[in-house]
Formats: C-alpha cells, structure tokens, sequence
C-alpha cells in the first residue's frame, strides 16, 4: 500500500555551508551574511545537529551523510532537490537550474542507501534535460499526493513544462500545475519552488492561495485538496515568506505523525492554524535560522523522504 508519509530521512550535514549567489537570481529568500565563512559554516552545522536530534528523539529514523569537503558544495544540506525515492525502489535524479548545485549529486550517497539495506531497482536520470536548460528540482518543484498520485507543481525557472509532463508520463502521476508569484520589492516575480507556498500531508495540506493570481488555477488546486480529503489550512503571502509553507509530514515507527516545521515558520501562524495542524499531527520545531537566512530554504528543503523498500 502506497503511504503519504515515511519514517526515515537522509539528511547531509554540510561541509562548506554558505550564500550561493548563482541561485540567489531567483531565491529571494537569500540574503547574504557578513560574517567570516566558517563561522556561517559552523553555525549552520550546530543547527543542523540540533535538527537531527529533535527528530531521532521523536523515534524518526535519519540517515546523516556527510558532505565532501571537496568540491565545495554550499547548499549540499538541501538534497530533496537532487533525488527522490519511491516505494516500487525507483529512485530519480533530476535536472538542476544552478551548475555548481549539480556537484551535490553524489554516487556515494546511492552507495550508501543500497549498502545500509535499501532495495534500488532502478535509477532514473532526468539530468540529461539539463543540456536544454530545463529543469525539475525535485520535490522541491514537485509536492507529491502519493497516495493519490498527483503532482502539485508551480511553473518557474526551476520547474519546466517538459521534464514536468515526463516526470507526470513516466511516474503516473497527473499534474496540478499553475503559475504562483511572489512581490519582490516593486516586482512581481514567480515563487521558484512550489514547496515554498505548500505542504500536502496525509490529511492535511497548508497553502498559500494568494499566490497564485488566475482564478481558475487557484480553484483547480482547491479542488483536487477537497476532491483528496485534504483539509485545508490557507497561509498568507506574509507567512510563506517566513517559510511556513516549508513543512514536511513524518511519522515514527509506531505511526505516529508529525508535521515538522521551522521556528520561523511556527511564530508567523496563528493559533487557530496551529490548532487545525496539531489537531492531525504533532508539530516539530527545529531553530534553524542561519540555514534560512543565508540557504534561503528551510526544514522541508533538508529532508530527502526514503520510501525505498528494504532488501
């Protein structure tokens, strides 16, 4: 039986954590840091370690690899937009806009998952789109309804139409795909990464309507929420902007649910979203405000979900 929501997460613990400027063109979540490097670098790996604890305690299972020092990788702590696995033990790989962000595609992390026990029947490589300067980053561009395959998805420089329509043919998963903007400053620019105004968990989904302008796509995604059973929590732009549509829903080995949030996140909702979450779920708050700030991405980002079988 297919399951919304896992156990176990691969986390990377970064080696050389830092401002990435060649994806900060279109992530206006960055924002550069004056501090020495290191000092940026060991922050980020304090807050990283607290992360991991918090969800071991709560009888998650992380799987910590540790990034290579060489090359230097600053976003190497994001590796759901790298690769995704799935419960028929495919596992894909999948075209990245930024260059240096394609080095965090490491052989020895699919080493690592096949010798801890877990079955990979097949690795299917999206990269090849990259030649063409198309791009799908993952479950980054991809919000996935597993249960129900469907594939929620927001057009931008980072999710493409094609890689987009074959990952759709090639997985069985039917699109729900729309434009959702963002202002920047006086511009009005599209949000880069559809897990940055949504969430869709097992019973719950957290979304930000107001980014998305047509009427019509607004009600489309509004439908296949009420259509799936999902109950829907809205966010407003403001609280996208403090990450809290960067959720992930996880459970323990006894089954247990959990939606993890970052710190950020959990102050910018109100007390009656916070009720509607904690009425399906126990919520999770990692401090992790260096990542944030200078990575531009939060909790959701630094979960790679394993659903692969094991052997």
């Amino acid at each position: 039986m297919v399951q919304q929501t896992t156990s176990t997460v691969l986390m990377v613990r970064p080696a050389n954590f830092g401002f990435n400027p060649e994806t900060a063109s279109n992530n206006f979540y960055q924002k550069k840091d004056s501090r020495p490097a290191k000092e940026i670098n060991d922050l980020a790996r304090v807050e990283f370690d607290a992360f991991v604890k918090v969800l071991q305690e709560k009888g998650i299972t992380v799987l910590v690899v540790d990034d290579s020092e060489e090359p230097i990788k600053t976003d190497s702590v994001f590796p759901n937009n790298w690769f995704s696995t799935h419960e028929d033990g495919r596992l894909l790989l999948y075209p990245m806009y930024s260059a240096n962000r394609r080095l965090e595609r490491r052989k020895e992390i699919l080493e690592y998952l096949i010798n801890t026990g877990y079955l990979v029947n097949e690795i299917v490589d999206l990269t090849f789109f990259e030649k063409d300067n198309q791009f799908l980053e993952g479950t980054g561009s991809l919000v996935l309804d597993r249960v129900n395959k469907l594939a929620y998805a927001c057009r931008s420089e980072r999710t493409h139409e094609v890689p987009l329509t074959y990952f759709g043919r090639l997985m069985g998963y039917k699109l729900v795909d729309f434009d959702a903007l963002q202002a920047v400053g006086d511009q009005t620019m599209p949000i880069y990464h559809t897990n940055v105004m949504m969430h869709v968990g097992s019973e719950l989904s957290i979304v930000c309507l107001d980014s998305i302008p047509l009427a019509s796509e607004k009600l489309k995604v509004q439908e296949f929420l009420e259509k799936t059973g999902k109950r829907m929590v809205p966010i407003t732009s403001k609280q996208k902007f403090n990450f809290a549509g960067n959720m992930l829903e996880l459970k323990n080995k006894e089954g247990r649910k959990f939606t993890v949030m970052s710190a950020t996140a959990f102050a910018s909702l109100n007390k009656v979203q916070l009720q509607a979450i904690q009425r399906y779920t126990e919520i999770i708050v990692p401090e992790i405000p260096t990542i944030e700030k200078i990575g531009g991405g939060s909790v959701r980002c630094m979960l790679a979900e394993i659903f692969l079988p094991l052997v």
